[in-house]
């Protein structure tokens, strides 16, 4: 290392900003030129008391002015765009396989709706990492305290003693033998060899497939792992005792695989949980697993992996580790984020479930300052960041310097000591969940352990390569597409409202344009607020004809013209440069109107509730299983309706609202105002209106026309009619 100092420094990373800097900035500050200028407009045009429309335009100017200064923190996330490529080559020359432990955690919580053959997928995807095996430890948390998981994991186990070496002959990707094979292409393969291993896999498959069809474990199979004798008849899933098992013990010498190699660590856990007790979901999973595994592997560095999402690129760790062991910053960073990634995305993404723009752009704009935050999943973790220490320049890990764990105590002695550390009482009285580990008290508790670590002076890293590190399942149903937003909007605007708020706690320990980054995820709540006013009040206001907006005669009338077109324009733009197509740009834009009329006011009021003493935080677990019929629909990209789902109720009577007002409003156009003069005087608010009932269609075909099980049941039909037709009723008779 000496002599390459000498030659000149070779860097295991490369940072890069992103092209057009300078003319994205150009260009924003004109859009706010135009922000600006309709501010003053509202201002310098607020109808006299008695006036028509003098409090919708009060209103409307309330939402100008948050839509404003919410554009404006979200340009801190395309101010400064960031792209890192690392070096594995030199990571290879430089230690070789003189490389830092790996302790990989994978978290589950419940097997009916995160089936365990999908679990079993992602073990045995991060078990075949090109990494040497002993020096990786896996461990599965098992919230859901299940013999069916423990199962699988035994059968995981015994499989890959077979899937790891044909991984490394063949350099197989991706390494979740069920993404693998389906792939229905491997060239280079012998036949032979190919066949056998996929015959294993679909025995396999079969045997946990069934075990959970049954409900019950295969008949002799309880006789040949001691692990089951720690479930018994009083065992539930919210009352256990901590139950912890080697499955492969990555000490022993005969832990090897059918080549000869030594196999990674095994581990499974389901830590004691108690209904006296609070187990703080995910975070309390966590952070059993930091103390649990320090006994056992101690790794430097820790990737936790949501169960289904699988790696598929074997190379993420030592992608990873080109910036942790970066002689030069590599002390600095924290944690590497890589993207979520999804692989059962349809063309045009009806859902859009990608985050397209937030993997594709916005995170490589935190990436310009201090770094990403933590997503909770696909993240490579320093332990000793997560467990509370402080930024240091002179402090440097010696990665070089590890002995072995632990390697006079058996199996069963180790587990037996260590069972403690996952016990419902430890963390009485300590700092576990407040400055040690995962926070506690937040739906998104990674987004507050992120930012807590980045105040502590660290930064950190995302990292987005070609070839995706993670790849998992996205929702198939619009009611679990707004529940997932609903538990992410409420947990980022509790962490604004909480000790850890970057508003006052991170003030002047994170950079200006972190801190904006953070604030413009921490505000997606109160937008419904502003969002549901601009839909609803233009619309009514329309029906009873009264304008809102310039004349298109009206030198005002530029403004509102140029930021509508400069937005759309370049919103498009962005979402075609991030590899969507144009018509999923346009589902987005129905997503983005849905999640802030409900699944965004849900959680504003959830959160205001909870404030209060009258609403209680909860976790939940999104469904990874859906119905043949629903994921048929799916794959048509037709939206799935088919529930009483309280969300549903508004969306659709938020569409028969801006319905019944267009359609009135243009028949009184035509038949009584003029077609001229109704355009010149309403042009914007019947634009606005025009283009939620376009936004509309699929509700509106789910409400009248379809026949299938995905259609609005009819019950949130006729509500939703009703309420329409009160509400324009009512406002006819406002004044």
């Amino acid at each position: 290392m000496g002599s390459e100092h000498g030659i000149g420094y070779l860097p295991l990373f490369e940072t890069r900003r992103g092209k057009g800097r300078i003319l994205y900035r150009v260009f924003a500050a004109s859009v706010f030129v135009g922000i600006v200028l309709i501010w003053l407009y509202r201002a310098s045009h607020i109808p006299r008391s008695g006036e028509d429309g003098r409090l919708g335009w009060i209103g409307l100017l309330g939402a100008e002015l948050w839509f404003g200064l919410y554009w404006v923190s979200t340009q801190s996330l395309r101010w400064n765009r960031t792209y890192r490529y690392t070096f594995k080559d030199r990571l290879s020359q430089r230690y070789g396989n003189d490389l830092p432990r790996i302790d990989i955690f994978v978290c589950t919580a419940n097997p009916e709706i995160e089936p365990p053959i999908m679990v079993t997928n992602t073990v045995l995807s991060v078990m075949a990492y090109d990494y040497p095996p002993e020096k990786i430890a896996v461990y599965l948390s098992d919230d859901g305290g299940s013999d069916l998981t423990f199962y699988a994991l035994l059968e995981a186990s015994r499989f890959s003693q077979h899937w790891l070496p044909f991984c490394k002959k063949f350099n197989v990707e991706p390494r979740s033998p069920e993404a693998y094979f389906s792939l229905g292409s491997w060239d280079a393969i012998e036949d032979k060899e190919l066949a056998s291993v996929k015959k294993l896999y679909e025995e396999m498959e079969n045997r946990i497939t069934t075990a959970v069809k049954l409900r019950r474990i295969p008949g002799n199979t309880d006789l040949n792992h001691k692990g089951f004798s720690q479930w018994n008849s009083s065992s539930s899933r919210c009352d256990h005792d901590t139950i912890l098992q080697l499955i492969i013990d990555g000490r022993d010498p005969n832990a090897k695989d059918i080549e000869g190699c030594a196999l990674p660590t095994l581990v499974y856990l389901a830590r004691e949980k108690r209904p006296q007790y609070p187990h703080n979901f995910k975070a309390g999973a966590m952070n059993a697993l930091i103390r649990v595994s320090s006994e056992i592997s101690n790794g430097q560095v820790i990737l936790n992996v949501d169960c289904d999402m699988y790696s598929n690129n074997s190379c993420s760790v030592r992608d990873a580790l080109c910036f942790f062991m970066d002689e030069e910053k590599g002390h600095e960073i924290a944690f590497v984020q890589f993207p979520q990634n999804f692989e059962n995305l349809t063309k045009n993404e009806v859902y859009s479930g990608s985050l397209r723009v937030l993997s594709e752009v916005e995170f490589h704009g935190f990436d310009g300052y201090e770094g990403p935050l933590y997503v909770g999943t696909g993240c490579f973790h320093r332990r000793d960041t997560l467990c509370g220490r402080e930024f240091s320049k002179e402090s440097r890990i010696q990665w070089r310097s590890e002995n072995d764990i632990h390697t006079k105590e058996s199996a069963d002695e180790l587990e037996t000591r260590v069972k403690g550390l996952a016990s419902c009482a430890y963390e009485d009285n300590t700092q576990w969940g407040k400055e040690m580990g995962l926070r506690y008290g937040c739906p998104v508790e990674d987004v507050m352990t992120g930012l807590s670590i980045q105040c502590l002076g660290w930064k950190s890293v995302y990292y987005n390569p070609a070839r995706k590190g993670f790849l998992g399942v996205a929702a198939t149903s619009l009611d679990q597409t707004l529940l997932q937003h609903k538990r992410w909007s409420e947990g980022d605007l509790q962490v604004l409202l909480s000790r850890y708020s970057p508003a006052w706690y991170a003030l002047g320990r994170i950079s200006p344009g972190l801190l904006l980054g953070y604030c413009s995820y921490c505000l997606w709540a109160p937008n419904s607020l502003a969002t549901v006013f601009y839909s609803t009040a233009p619309s009514l206001y329309l029906l009873r004809g009264i304008s809102l907006f310039p004349q298109v005669s009206s030198p005002w009338f530029l403004p509102f013209a140029y930021v509508i077109i400069a937005k759309y324009t370049y919103s498009l733009a962005e979402f075609l440069w991030s590899g969507g197509t144009v018509l999923g740009w346009w589902n987005d834009q129905r997503i983005w109107l849905y999640k802030r009329t409900t699944s965004y006011l849900f959680a504003f009021v959830d959160t205001m509730l909870g404030l209060v003493g009258f609403s209680e935080t909860s976790f939940i677990v999104s469904n990874k299983v859906s119905d043949p019929d629903v994921s048929q629909r799916y794959e048509q990209e037709m939206m799935e309706f088919g529930t009483s789902f309280p969300m549903f109720t508004i969306l659709a009577t938020l569409a028969m609202l801006n319905l019944i007002s267009f359609v009135c409003a243009a028949k009184r156009v035509v038949t009584d105002v003029g077609v001229i003069r109704g355009f010149d005087t309403m042009a914007l608010q019947f634009l606005l209106c025009g283009v939620l009932v376009l936004i509309n269609v699929p509700l509106y075909w789910a409400l009248f026309f379809r026949k299938d099980k995905g259609k609005m049941p009819s019950s949130i039909t006729a509500k939703s009619v009703l309420l329409a037709v009160f509400i324009c009723t009512c406002s006819m008779f406002m004044y």
